[in-house]
């Protein structure tokens, strides 16, 4: 049985998608910025992925746009924040995981400032037991050393611990590695060869499925919930 879940953030508690959906057409209108702007910058930015000033540095040479790519990011740091959407049933999700006596931590990489804002935001602080960004660590997914770090910091051994996330590079891969089991929920990248989440999720509240010890009286180490 497991005794504690760590969360990804982006694509998995924070619907990454639904927020740039809904902060793009503002940032359009606020640059005057041409036909296909919004559409090309979710290519660039590959599901967050890609560093930011990389983004709109190719935009503004793509587009030879007369702005300032500084003044571009800037934009996207004041404004992302306000656009913040939450994965479905994620505080529901949290708050069983809680009533049941599990420790429930984030584990996420980007700039400090940013993930906690969002956080904030979504109501999700109060909802967890710890909460590590790589920007205040100093350590990022996929280096072993982060994972080590969360599970420390929540007591928990890795046996224990189930890793949920969206990354097959930093959320399964990694996990699996530090040796927790790992729940994919496909909201970005696909699985690639070589690489066998240990449970497939459908949707977030699937996670709450794998905390029911019913399932464990399967033969198969694998549970495909799809």
């Amino acid at each position: 049985m497991f005794r504690a879940v760590i969360f990804d953030l982006d694509g998995t508690l924070h619907d990454r998608s639904a927020t740039l959906a809904e902060y793009l057409p503002g940032h359009v209108e606020r640059f005057d910025l041409p036909s296909g702007y919004a559409e090309r910058f979710t290519e660039l930015d590959d599901f967050g992925y890609c560093p930011k000033p990389e983004v709109f540095a190719a935009l503004v040479a793509e587009y030879q746009l007369s702005h300032d790519p500084a003044a571009l990011l800037a934009d996207f740091r004041e404004h992302k924040p306000l656009a913040v959407k939450l994965m479905v049933g994620a505080h529901e999700v949290l708050a069983e995981l809680r009533r049941r006596g599990l420790k429930i931590g984030v584990l996420t990489n980007g700039r400090t400032a940013m993930q906690h804002t969002v956080m904030e935001r979504l109501g999700l602080l109060p909802l967890v037991d710890d909460l590590i960004i790589s920007g205040a660590a100093g350590i990022a997914k996929p280096d072993p050393r982060i994972y080590e770090l969360a599970l420390e910091r929540l007591g928990v051994p890795a046996g224990k611990t189930l890793f949920v996330g969206d990354s097959p590079r930093n959320d399964i891969a990694g996990p699996q590695a530090a040796g927790m089991r790992a729940a994919y929920l496909p909201t970005s990248h696909p699985l690639p060869s070589g690489t066998v989440p240990d449970f497939v999720l459908r949707r977030l509240a699937d996670v709450l499925a794998l905390i029911d010890p019913s399932i464990w009286k399967l033969k198969t180490a694998h549970l495909d919930l799809k």
